[in-house]
């Protein structure tokens, strides 16, 4: 299975992270390749990318919009606005799964499976 998914957590509530606005950049020449948001599980109903080229990618995940609508308070400008992962994909047939685990005020990301 090849391709690019994601999913994203919210570690402040201990839940799936339902709601979160993502944008998909080719990071080498900036191209937009789509935008998505997350369903009840965190997830994006289809794949962000169904096969995938060799080359550096990039996620743009609006946290801060999503932290607001949850009826957190945060300040201005938020210490966490929109959360960039630049990661590679070196094998195109190999699938890529980007987790983000996010709290107002802190995150982490790994290759996940």
């Amino acid at each position: 299975m090849s391709g690019l998914t994601t999913h994203v957590l919210d570690t402040a509530e201990g839940i799936p992270a339902q709601g979160v606005r993502l944008c998909l950049y080719r990071d080498s020449d900036n191209l937009p390749l789509g935008e998505f948001e997350t369903n009840s599980d965190g997830r994006c109903d289809q794949p962000l990318l169904e096969t995938a080229q060799a080359g550096v990618y990039r996620l743009e995940f609006f946290v801060a919009d999503y932290f607001r609508g949850r009826g957190h308070k945060l300040s201005e400008p938020p210490f966490l606005d929109r959360i960039i992962i630049r990661f590679g994909i070196a094998d195109p047939n190999m699938h890529t799964h980007v987790p983000l685990l996010v709290s107002p005020f802190a995150y982490s990301t790994y290759r996940g499976s």
